[in-house]
């Protein structure tokens, strides 16, 4: 498990790093603010594109100040950015931001959605956006999130009405949205959704806007605010011990893998929202003149009647004596004709009568994984911390039951042990939207009842029935693993359904750079006791593999062992993929296990399609030693050993003018300046290794987000921007023809930019001294050519080289132009 290291401010509201599963324990003061929430009949859906993208000061203030029912509804997992944490892109990355979102949630009091977007990258309007979008797929999810969640206010995060001005995925958040507003209570629109919801009609939609929208804070200062609410969201909550920004800046700090870990804050702070449909609230109010108590529902009024009268009475020194009206208010409760309020009304009174007699229910799986028609075995814990009547009269997980029938003593733990078999139909747990191949710009989800959800539900759960005063509650925990580490302590993570076996190919893309085979190394993980079968190495007829077929036995579950594959290339330029299957008794499994595991999320295990992309590729270079610094994680070094080079990772503390005599060139990795802060310190011995002869190819760095930190970035002048080309098969145009870098040892030529992927490139410098020049001309549509993508210049002996080309992106994609190119870099010849 990796260790991140985070300052930030722990309070018993939060669960802390490393047990996210961990049960909630609630003090009487969370238990009490618990109650006000209960007794709030209302609630807001916050809108945007990307996690990272929400206000987590507005969903903290809508959820613990104003106790209203808050979710964010991000409409894609942020699978197209960067990673500052570990090597997850793509899917991988979705699923670590997913649950990052999740673990913000945890801290802020909200819930969490998603549409079935997929985030294929940085978009500059919305019609690009809505192009790759398939916008009537994306806009019905949204138009069902609201239809199930049923918000009476809905706040967008972003401008609809600017588009171009923004990332096009920002502006079509609030697009759809407000396109949505009108659609949700008219039943001819998505008709098939009203099987199993009803229309809706939020009462009031916002622009959670600020001075950035209107150019600068004099501009806002002079704007027109009738139709703006102004918010202070900087509020103090003396229950909790602390204010709503600390709550916030602790929500915001969980997007580890995009930098934002931050220190908290305190204090006043204004935030507005702007009316764009419905009426203007006569007060700061967002629900003012709806109707949030529990009037607004049938039943509700001796409901709240109860509920009112224990808030205002609540007895923090012995919370259990408030269970009998409790108990009494569920029960009135579940006579109500309202599904909606009466669902969400007595999971929150469950918990909340759980909480006021110290209720521990849990159920502890023997190990990690199970698989199809396995078993595993249960620990079942149950343990009452009050004076109140309980009886545990079942426990039920799957088809298994236990009916112990026992009275729960105060204090008196009760230990139980079931025996579970799981059903041949189960579903294997991984991440729902990538159970299917998707699109470009959609994940596939079979199942419409998931849309929306944020994680594939867990395929066990234990049902507690207790009789609690005489009355019959089922209290339902899911089924965890519950363990601790010597180093770490206790922890908790999910129990999870997979396949008997995985099998992966480390390298994701291998290149072969003549004809000469190579041994691919493939590797089974039994993930059940004593498998049995065969492996058989899949390729297409233009490649030749030997021994193709090989039999296997592993006896122990999570043992590994790995077989060699002779694969032979084309004698040609071609690609292609090969994909290990597995053969067990008549079941073929080819998904390969990925495990993603950080301390700030429950460990994630995600079933991708088992396979590598093989390329027969002419590649000339020169060099052998290729030095590599570390920035925000690439695999351009795993790249670069694909086609012969030897790679040796530099320690930056360990870098001076003799440490890097050894390289033939050196790379330094993405946006290695924003967070490698010794480089800083160490540039001058990088320019003089330039000097001295050597080649230096600098990627990608942000001028935003804070400073580089850094005068001698380049030995000549060169100023970084947000310039970017986000079409991937956008017009390349040579400018520098006759440089060595287009024609040696591999000369480049336009078909060495087709079939790129995502971008070709961001963040390039528009401004550098004429010691440079510039290599590539490209553009995106309707916009003026970028020739910032490759500059280099020489200095001393050797050359720098900065480029915001997407290598990190295609080089591990296996795209024969980009390795071309990256070798020519490489390969420079030194200056006389």
């Amino acid at each position: 498990m990796r260790h991140l290291l985070v300052s930030c401010v722990i309070f018993t509201l939060c669960i802390n790093l490393g047990i996210s599963q961990a049960p909630k324990k609630s003090s009487s003061s969370e238990i009490y603010h618990s109650l006000e929430k209960l007794n709030f009949l209302g609630s807001a859906l916050y809108i945007a594109a990307h996690p990272d993208d929400e206000n987590t000061r507005l969903i903290s203030y809508l959820s613990n100040n104003v106790k209203a029912k808050t979710a964010y509804l991000s409409l894609t997992r942020g699978d197209g950015g960067q990673n500052l944490i570990g090597p997850e892109i793509r899917e991988q990355l979705g699923v670590l931001r997913t649950q990052e979102l999740l673990a913000a949630r945890s801290k802020d009091g909200g819930e969490q959605f998603f549409s079935r977007a997929n985030d294929f990258g940085y978009s500059k309007h919305p019609d690009e956006t809505l192009a790759i979008w398939n916008k009537k797929e994306v806009l019905g999810d949204v138009v069902q999130i609201i239809r199930q969640f049923k918000p009476d206010v809905v706040i967008n995060r972003f401008n609809h009405k600017n588009p171009g001005s923004t990332h096009g995925h920002h502006t079509t958040s609030a697009m759809l949205s407000v396109e949505a507003f009108d659609l949700v209570n008219d039943p001819k629109a998505y008709p098939e959704q009203l099987k199993t919801t009803d229309t809706w009609q939020p009462q009031r939609l916002f622009f959670n806007t600020s001075w950035w929208f209107y150019g600068s804070e004099e501009a806002f200062d002079k704007a027109d605010k009738s139709k703006l609410l102004k918010l202070d969201v900087g509020v103090f909550y003396p229950m909790l011990g602390v204010s709503n920004n600390e709550i916030a800046s602790l929500a915001s700090s969980q997007h580890l893998c995009q930098g934002f870990g931050r220190i908290s804050t305190r204090g006043s702070q204004d935030e507005y929202i702007e009316l764009l449909k419905g009426d203007m609230p006569k007060n700061e109010d967002i629900f003012d003149g709806i109707n949030t108590t529990w009037s607004r529902i049938d039943g509700g009024v001796a409901v709240g009647k109860i509920l009112n009268k224990v808030e205002e009475n609540f007895n923090f020194k012995n919370p259990t004596t408030h269970l009998p009206e409790l108990i009494e208010a569920y029960k009135l409760l579940q006579k109500s004709t309202d599904t909606h309020w009466k669902i969400i009304k007595s999971e929150e009174l469950k918990n909340m009568i759980s909480s006021i007699t110290g209720l521990y229910l849990e159920a502890n799986a023997n190990k990690t994984n199970s698989t199809p028609s396995g078993d595993f075995k249960v620990s079942i814990e149950v343990l009452n911390r009050s004076v109140a009547d309980i009886t545990l009269k079942s426990v039920r997980i799957g088809t298994s039951t236990l009916s112990p029938n026992v009275a729960l003593k105060n204090n008196i733990k009760e230990n139980l042990n079931l025996d579970v078999t799981v059903p041949a139909s189960t579903d294997y747990t991984s991440p729902y939207w990538l159970m299917e191949k998707g699109t470009l710009g959609m994940y596939t989800v079979n199942d419409k009842a998931l849309i929306g959800k944020p994680e594939t539900p867990r395929a066990f759960n234990a049902d507690f029935e207790l009789s609690i005063n005489n009355y019959s509650l089922t209290i339902t925990k899911p089924v965890v693993v519950h363990y601790s580490e010597p180093d770490k302590g206790e922890l908790y993570r999910p129990f999870e359904i997979l396949p008997e076996a995985s099998a992966s190919i480390k390298d994701k893309v291998i290149i072969f750079s003549d004809n000469t085979p190579k041994e691919i190394p493939v590797t089974i993980k039994a993930l059940t006791d004593n498998i049995t079968g065969e492996l058989e190495l899949c390729f297409s007829k233009e490649w030749k593999v030997s021994n193709a077929k090989q039999a296997f036995t592993i006896a122990k579950r999570g043992d590994t062992k790995t077989f060699m594959f002779t694969v032979t290339p084309p004698a040609y330029e071609a690609e292609s993929a090969i994909s290990p299957l597995i053969k067990i008794n008549g079941k073929e499994l080819s998904k390969e296990l990925i495990v993603i595991s950080y301390d700030h999320i429950p460990t994630q295990s995600v079933l991708l399609p088992s396979e590598a992309k093989v390329v027969r590729l002419d590649i000339k270079k020169t060099g052998k030693n290729i030095g590599y610094i570390a920035g925000a994680g690439d695999k351009i070094p795993e790249s670069l050993e694909q086609i012969g080079y030897s790679v040796s990772t530099i320690d930056p503390d360990n870098i001076n003018t003799e440490s890097l005599k050894e390289f033939d060139a050196i790379v330094v990795g993405i946006r290695a300046y924003n967070v490698v802060n010794q480089l800083k310190f160490k540039q001058h011995f990088l320019l003089d290794y330039v000097k001295n002869g050597g080649n230096l190819v600098i990627q990608y760095n942000t001028a935003g987000r804070g400073s580089l930190g850094i005068d001698n970035l380049a030995p000549y002048t060169l100023e970084l921007s947000r310039d970017r080309v986000t079409d991937e098969n956008a017009t390349v145009n040579i400018l520098a023809k006759k440089h060595s870098v287009i024609n040696s040892p591999n000369k480049i030529e336009a078909k060495d930019f087709n079939n790129w992927v995502q971008e070709r490139g961001l963040y390039f410098p528009n401004k550098w001294g004429k010691e440079f020049t510039p290599i590539l001309a490209m553009a995106d549509k309707g916009e003026a050519a970028k020739e910032g993508s490759i500059l280099i210049a020489p200095y001393g002996k050797g050359n720098y080289i900065y480029t915001g080309i997407s290598f990190f992106r295609e080089l591990p994609a296996g795209v024969p132009g980009a390795y071309k190119l990256f070798a020519n870099m490489l390969s420079l010849p030194k200056n006389n």
